[in-house]
């Protein structure tokens, strides 16, 4: 902040939150915030009835709780003009109806940036005990996709019925939250963002199945493509150029490499396999309080890959009106390289 001479630091009810603070406050219509200074001083402004959800926390932020006839924002417009903050930078998380009505109160007194850089910085870097939860997770998911493909049903059964078949695994095994259980067999699986459907799974089917939950307040996600039967030939060749391009991005992935070269690695074998254009989304993307953070693995992004940084690893192929496949690991990068979260296999596994 000194750097960049921002006085303040504006943080709304978003994950930075939840990494400042320690904990994760709900998120509704009514306006949370905390403000740091660039002393360091923060003061944490919310809902006068999640007062009990923070009154832990007085002894090292200043709290200030607002009644619901009262207007929060400008208690935070009265602090900023009290504490004569000048230059403001805002977490780019934060709702823009809320920053548009303190510009407003404010006016032309005060000059506002984008703060994400400030946050995003700093939990690029995943601590011990991040770490700690994070490898509990995937071990957690590890052992869903064993479950599943032991005991689970794709033949002659819904999108819908895998998608609930993995939710009841979820929550077995511990999980806080599904966000998110994407089905796509046959056809369906070449949309790669397809949820789920009442479309009942046939022989020789392929199906991508994508699925992320939290623990702790933090994200897992991976993604497998199980076939239904007996695989089409040419299915299993598009599989192995996959699990190539997958093996490829983790074989250069090093500190200090650039997280487009990764991407890179994983396209250029899926290019020269005549499938370039089927693979039509970036390789991966950070994951911890967010499904989606830095660092994203994407072929424009010069930021070099550094010890304690978590990512995706996901290359796929999705050939319109036939099938798509999918393999997808949580990669931390360490001092000697790419080391996956998730220990499952990644060779095609085939269900009844």
């Amino acid at each position: 902040m000194k750097e960049r001479g921002v006085d303040a630091l504006l943080i709304g009810a978003t994950s930075d939150m939840s990494y400042v603070i320690g904990r994760r406050l709900p998120v509704t219509e009514r306006f949370n915030a905390i403000v740091i200074t660039q002393t360091g001083q923060p003061y944490l402004i919310v809902p006068h009835l999640q007062l009990p959800l923070v009154s832990s926390l007085s002894d090292e932020i200043a709290i200030l709780p607002w009644k619901e006839t009262v207007d929060p924002i400008r208690m935070v417009a009265n602090l900023v003009e009290r504490l004569d903050l000048r230059s403001i930078a805002v977490d780019g998380l934060m709702r823009s109806g809320f920053l548009l009505r303190l510009q407003a109160c404010l006016g032309q007194s005060v000059s506002f940036s984008n703060g994400s850089d400030l946050t995003a910085g700093i939990r690029l870097f995943k601590d011990a005990d991040e770490m700690s939860i994070l490898s509990d997770a995937a071990k957690r998911f590890d052992e869903i996709w064993q479950e599943f493909w032991s005991n689970g049903r794709l033949l002659g059964v819904s999108e819908r019925n895998v998608m609930e078949q993995i939710r009841n695994l979820l929550y077995d095994s511990g999980f806080e939250t599904m966000d998110w259980c994407d089905v796509g067999s046959g056809p369906n699986g070449a949309s790669p963002l397809h949820h789920h459907s009442e479309r009942i799974i046939q022989a020789g089917d392929p199906v991508v199945i994508d699925f992320a939950g939290t623990i702790n307040g933090y994200f897992m996600d991976t993604c497998r493509t199980p076939v239904a039967g007996a695989p089409d030939p040419e299915f299993l060749d598009i599989y192995a150029i996959v699990q190539g391009a997958h093996d490829a991005a983790n074989a250069i992935a090093q500190p200090g490499v650039p997280a487009k070269d990764v991407d890179r690695a994983a396209r250029e074998v899926i290019q020269k396999a005549g499938y370039g254009d089927k693979f039509i989304h970036r390789l991966g993307h950070g994951l911890g309080l967010d499904a989606h953070e830095h660092p994203y693995i994407i072929s424009d992004n010069t930021s070099p890959l550094q010890p304690g940084m978590v990512y995706s690893n996901e290359p796929g192929i999705y050939i319109t009106g036939k099938w798509g496949v999918r393999i997808e690991d949580i990669i931390v990068m360490t001092e000697r390289g790419a080391r996956s979260l998730n220990n499952t296999t990644r060779d095609i596994v085939i269900m009844n």
